[in-house]
């Protein structure tokens, strides 16, 4: 939590805290004003007294007034100011995550991490620039006030207070783990909805409605009874302390109604000594009320610390060099490359080794779960190898910059993804500056023209949230189009032909070949008749490279290959 606090602005703190002394000073004299116009004015029926000492304390009033709205706004812009360059650092941070990272928070804990934690340490700050400032200065000068105007009566705090800490104690040691743990409860209550959400025709299909919603139904009772449990124990305060309150006025006017009758007390004395008490108890559950929340806003700082501070599991000391594009001279080389999943005995790939040159196509073929996602994304660095090296352009990819190497890869994922907005500005993502010919262009490669022209808004059309007005197909070969309208060394298509028929996929594959001459075309499919035309194909088994060759070479010398192959085509196409 310091470390946030040390976000503060000086300027502002110091602000805030000016304002509140103002307003404090103000609020305290105000009680005796009062007791200055029933001691001096009602009691002698001075109405001219009362008049002018009125205006005084319209006066003081109207300070107090005016330095809360002061203290206010500096408390509430810096606040808010903090909330906003920590959601800023941890989207930066996450967006420069590796996949390993991604996993190890999980997408719904950086969601709640962004929104939720935030606003808790918000309200703390703002709390510690309000309440933390007020609470302790009111508490001293009230005490102080209260002790000038009668000594004796002041002992009634020594036992007043002392039930409060341990009230207040109660409270704390049974709230405040219960708030720590509905943090982790809201992580639970995001990852349910958000897989509900995202997965809802996967649930319809299946009809799992009623299994879904009482999965949610279990999460959002465990936080509710949480949540319920620990607003219960804190809302006991409210009362308790209204009690204490009510029982020190009694106490307080039953001795200073003695006092009054003995003559040594003055009427006005005892109502300024009433407010001054009221000041001194609220004071003191303002400050307990920070130390029940501020646990709270703790754990919720630690979780964006621990996004924030993270260490990237990729070493970019020397990932000083920009990647040169080279155009026709582009080359990419696999050496002995080997790849282990965090925490996985056996590695993912093993002993990877190929080059290919531009103008190529290299096809990457094998079983579920034989490496081949994991080996393209290899490329941008999305993961880093455990022993080898990935060659870029005679470079080690990890001498690039991370940003320079991206910009020279042209990557379309297994799942196609678009953004909300228009469709030029989708073709735009990874080339700002393409022009609309350039878009027009790398539709016809991608055989997304005829669909995109046949709506009259052609490049201005809608997309809607994830594509959702495209059909599968279709948002695959936008996605295609995109990674081609960025000018790139190499093209990597994971499996990106899946959703497509055999006339579009081999439609597509001919035009790649004929206008991407100039770039290396990395290509992981599960189609044989994809891969068959390629320079060059990588066969995977198990993480481990089988085979290398055209597919003539594979057929005759390679049995993994063969059986991938006779698996889906009949003997008189294998002829």
């Amino acid at each position: 939590m310091l470390k946030i606090i040390r976000r503060i602005s000086l300027g502002s703190a110091i602000m805030a805290t000016l304002f509140m002394v103002a307003q404090v000073f103000a609020d305290l004299y105000l009680p005796t004003l009062t007791s200055d116009i029933i001691n001096n004015g009602v009691a002698k029926g001075d109405i001219g007294y009362i008049w002018h000492v009125g205006f005084i304390m319209l006066g003081f009033s109207l300070i107090s007034i005016a330095a809360a709205v002061g203290n206010t706004f500096f408390a509430t812009r810096e606040s808010q100011s903090v909330g906003k360059e920590l959601r800023s650092k941890v989207y930066q941070k996450v967006e420069a995550f590796s996949n390993n990272e991604f996993d190890k928070f999980g997408t719904s804990s950086l969601i709640t991490r962004t929104t939720n934690d935030v606003t808790q340490v918000q309200m703390v700050l703002q709390m510690f620039l309000r309440m933390m400032i007020n609470a302790p200065i009111m508490l001293i000068g009230a005490s102080f006030m209260a002790y000038h105007k009668d000594k004796q009566l002041t002992q009634i705090f020594l036992i007043v207070l002392p039930v409060m800490a341990v009230l207040i104690g109660g409270v704390m040691y049974f709230a405040v783990p219960l708030f720590k743990s509905l943090q982790a409860k809201t992580d639970r209550l995001n990852l349910v909805f958000r897989e509900g959400l995202t997965g809802v025709r996967v649930i319809r299909a299946f009809r799992k409605e009623k299994y879904e919603a009482k999965r949610f139904d279990v999460a959002n009772t465990d936080y509710t009874h949480t949540s319920i449990t620990v607003q219960t124990i804190v809302a006991t305060m409210i009362p308790l302390m209204t009690l204490i309150m009510s029982g020190t006025n009694v106490a307080i006017i039953w001795f200073g109604g003695h006092y009054i009758a003995e003559q040594t007390m003055q009427v006005g004395n005892l109502i300024a000594f009433m407010t001054y008490a009221m000041q001194i108890l609220m004071s003191f559950m303002m400050l307990s009320m920070i130390f029940v929340f501020v646990p709270r806003a703790q754990a919720s700082a630690q979780r964006i610390n621990a996004v924030i501070g993270s260490k990237s599991e990729m070493d970019d000391t020397k990932a000083v060099k920009t990647l040169p594009y080279k155009g026709k001279d582009a080359m990419l080389r696999f050496n002995h490359v080997s790849y282990r999943y965090e925490g996985a005995e056996n590695p993912a790939l093993s002993d990877i080794n190929f080059t290919a040159k531009s103008g190529q196509m290299l096809a990457i073929i094998g079983g579920t779960g034989s490496g081949k996602s994991t080996l393209v994304n290899l490329i941008p660095r999305f993961y880093d190898i455990e022993t080898g090296s990935i060659l870029f352009n005679e470079l080690d990819i990890r001498e690039i910059k991370p940003k320079s190497l991206r910009a020279d890869i042209g990557f379309v994922p297994q799942k196609a993804v678009l953004f909300s907005g228009s469709l030029r500005e989708n073709m735009q993502y990874g080339n700002p500056k393409a022009t609309d010919e350039e878009i027009w262009k790398a539709l016809e490669i991608a055989q997304a023209k005829d669909f995109v022209q046949q709506n009259p808004e052609g490049l201005d059309q809608y997309v809607e949230q994830g594509g959702g007005n495209y059909s599968g197909g279709q948002k695959q070969r936008l996605a295609i189009a995109r990674a081609l309208v960025k000018k790139a060394d190499v093209y990597v298509f994971d499996d990106s032909f899946s959703a497509l028929d055999f006339k579009t996929d081999a439609n597509l594959r001919e035009a790649l070949a004929r206008d991407i001459k100039e770039a290396i075309t990395v290509v992981v499919a599960q189609r044989v008749s994809t891969v068959m035309e390629a320079h060059q194909i990588l066969v995977l088994d198990e993480g481990k490279q089988v085979g290398l060759g055209t597919h003539d070479e594979l057929m005759k010398t390679n049995k993994t290959y063969r059986e991938i192959v006779e698996s889906q085509l009949r003997e008189e196409d294998l002829a």
